[in-house]
């Protein structure tokens, strides 16, 4: 049983109408739209997070990943919200790799899973 009581609800009557549901789904996909947009916020500041606690520059990888991508400013944007690595909590290789993935980004992927790959093989020598 629905816990929705139209009597309670001022814009009842207004959604009612094919007028009202319009308005009800733009404002639906619009914040559909911007849930999205601040998840993907919070994957670019995991990423860019997870390059500078490894010493990487995370607009170089970037910029392999996408070279037809001059400029990024959500990744600027996601850059200044970064801490030094010595007050930032550790990010692991999966969960950026998740993350990546979760939000379709397989060419970002493949760039940090070789970054992950020459980190490994520097450790061993």
């Amino acid at each position: 049983m629905s816990d929705y009581d139209p009597n309670r609800d001022v814009d009842y009557e207004r959604y009612d109408s094919a007028e009202g549901r319009r308005e009800l789904e733009k404002k639906t996909q619009e914040k559909i739209v911007e849930v999205y947009r601040q998840e993907e916020d919070m994957m670019i500041l995991v990423y860019a997070q997870w390059c500078v606690n490894n010493d990487l520059d995370p607009v170089e990888l970037y910029a392999k990943a996408y070279p037809e991508q001059v400029a990024n400013d959500r990744l600027a944007r996601g850059l200044e919200l970064t801490v030094p690595k010595e007050e930032a909590g550790d990010i692991t290789d999966d969960t950026l790799l998740g993350v990546l993935t979760m939000f379709g980004n397989d060419d970002l992927g493949m760039v940090v899973s070789e970054a992950i790959e020459i980190r490994e093989r520097n450790k061993r020598r």
